[in-house]
């Protein structure tokens, strides 16, 4: 442990600024003022500025917002477009058919929201209750009592160049004290993922599977739009035997946000799920939205799509999780922002409750035992048996999922299991490469030009956040038996293969594009890469994500 890091005191440190860690925060301040206490609360986030890293499709339902705010119209939430019409469309190639729309998918009552601008929002209301909120402060480093309980977290140094030697700027980083840390890291936390293995919080789960997500906002021809339409689509451009699909949705002001979700457990190495993206904006029944259009953002991050099933133990000596960190996402109804802010609810009474005892014990207890009464538990209880039935392709998935939602109503006697969704990449040579169309610059597009509509930037002189646990796997595994599947799979051109002319391959991370997807930490088949938080306020910029 250094010795030369400042120390603050609070009773509650939240690691991420989404929407599980802003309404924790909010939460807690609420019940503190309700029970005429002060309950101190600062919350860490990576971004440069709340909502910066915030990707999302999104149709938001509003249940627990209206929990935590029952005027939250009144206070002027961002929630202007109201769900209107529910399209589900199968494509093939050349064509397309309409889907009766699945019940879970039936969006009346929601709205179609930036969740970027959600989560500012949410910010502002925080900060209004007395959160200190520190954006651009990227949390590197679990903090743990001698007793092995977690003590809070510290920020990552600022300063360190390529050579990892500290420079004429370094300033190292801080060390946050709590009674409880809540981690809220959002999808494949790098935190979490040391707090799985140190108290086996994983033991009994199944495996997380994850999808990725890229999204496009863009702004169309007036008379193309329509607000409050929602377009949902399986099919083409992807294999059956792969998971996946993609949505569309009208804002207001003619923007669209339309993006493809691919599931990480698919089995091509040859696949990639940008260049699929960019096919499916082609489509006959798609292009129309878009043509005469103008792209005006891109971005990209993973999706925990494990469900009940994968929920790991939530809470530990010192601290809990919330949110998409912990896998609260609802994969048939497509939305996980009102699990995530319920589980933030639940877990802020937990911790409030366990502040006030005369004695506190380590472990907020009462909030997993409160999660098994909520409409949250059974909500994911229903739906655990849908997305693992899409082992058996898409007709089969969804003729389980028909049988699953009206026949047994989720009430099935029995539970699928998941897997690790690194092992399931097949070898180069047992599948066929995919050839992808050039991009036409008007429908589809390539990645740089994408990765700079997110507006990406990372501090140069810093060590690559982007490691390798040993730097010949690349070569002498990846790109031997799976083609090099990392220059595919990343959404970014993160990844390149060079030398392949000379006969000398070698793989060049440009760490400085890197989007946070953590699709490569994901999808690795060797688990060889390691992603790790680079400097605070690093990353994409989003503006209305």
């Amino acid at each position: 442990m250094r010795t030369d890091r400042d120390a603050m005191e609070y009773d509650v440190v939240i690691v991420g600024g989404g929407p599980s860690g802003l309404t924790a925060a909010i939460r807690i301040k609420q019940q503190a003022a309700k029970a005429g206490r002060e309950i101190s609360v600062c919350l860490l986030e990576k971004g440069s500025e709340i909502g910066a890293h915030i990707l999302s499709g999104a149709v938001i339902e509003t249940r627990a917002l209206a929990e935590l705010f029952p005027d939250w119209q009144e206070r002027g939430a961002p929630l202007n477009t109201p769900a209107a019409e529910d399209r589900f469309l199968f494509l093939t190639e050349g064509g397309s058919f309409k889907l009766p729309t699945p019940p879970q998918m039936a969006n009346h009552g929601n709205y179609i929201v930036s969740l970027g601008n959600f989560c500012r929002w949410l910010g502002e209301q925080a900060e209004a209750l007395g959160v200190e909120i520190y954006p651009g402060f990227a949390a590197a480093e679990v903090l743990y009592h001698e007793d092995g309980s977690v003590k809070g977290v510290a920020t990552g140094d600022l300063g360190i160049g390529k050579d990892g030697q500290p420079g004429h700027n370094f300033q190292p980083g801080m060390e946050l004290h709590a009674r409880q840390t809540i981690f809220a890291e959002g999808c494949r936390g790098s935190l979490t993922r040391e707090l799985f293995e140190r108290f086996d919080l994983r033991d009994g789960a199944d495996p997380q599977t994850y999808g990725i997500g890229i999204k496009e906002l863009w702004e169309i021809d007036p008379a193309r739009h329509q607000p409050g339409l929602i377009v949902h689509s399986v099919g083409w451009p992807l294999a059956a035997d792969t998971y996946g699909g993609s949505f569309l949705y009208h804002l207001e002001n003619n923007l669209v946000a339309v993006g493809f979700v691919v599931g990480l457990d698919y089995k091509n190495p040859w696949l990639s799920p940008f260049e699929e993206f960019q096919r499916y904006k082609t489509h006959p029944a798609i292009r129309g939205f878009f043509e005469g259009g103008r792209r005006i953002s891109y971005g990209a991050r993973a999706l925990s799509e494990g469900g009940f099933q994968s929920l790991p133990r939530l809470t530990f000596p010192g601290g809990l999780l919330i949110g998409d960190t912990a896998g609260f996402l609802n994969v048939p109804k497509i939305k996980g922002t009102h699990m995530a802010m319920q589980s933030a609810l639940l877990a802020a009474d937990a911790v409030c409750e366990l502040l006030a005892a005369e004695t506190p014990a380590a472990e907020a207890g009462a909030y997993p035992a409160q999660l098994r009464k909520s409409w949250l538990w059974d909500e994911l209880h229903r739906v655990r048996n849908i997305r693992p039935a899409f082992r058996w392709g898409l007709f089969g998935g969804l003729a389980y999922g028909a049988l699953d939602t009206f026949v047994l109503r989720g009430k099935a006697p029995w539970t699928l299991g998941h897997h690790d969704d690194h092992t399931q990449l097949g070898e180069k040579s047992a599948y066929p490469r995919i050839d992808y169309p050039k991009p036409d610059g008007k429908l589809s597009f390539d990645r740089l030009s994408s990765v700079f509509l997110s507006a990406t930037n990372h501090e140069e002189n810093q060590p690559s956040h982007l490691r390798l646990k040993d730097e010949a796997v690349p070569v002498s595994v990846n790109y031997a038996r799976y083609g090099a599947p990392e220059t595919r799979y990343c959404p970014a051109g993160v990844y390149e293969i060079l030398g392949e002319e000379e006969g000398a391959p070698r793989l060049q991370i440009n760490a400085q594009n890197c989007l946070h997807c953590k699709t490569c930490d994901i999808k690795d088949p060797t688990q060889n890469i390691v992603w790790t938080v680079p400097e605070g306020g690093g990353g994409p910029n989003y503006p209305n994500m």
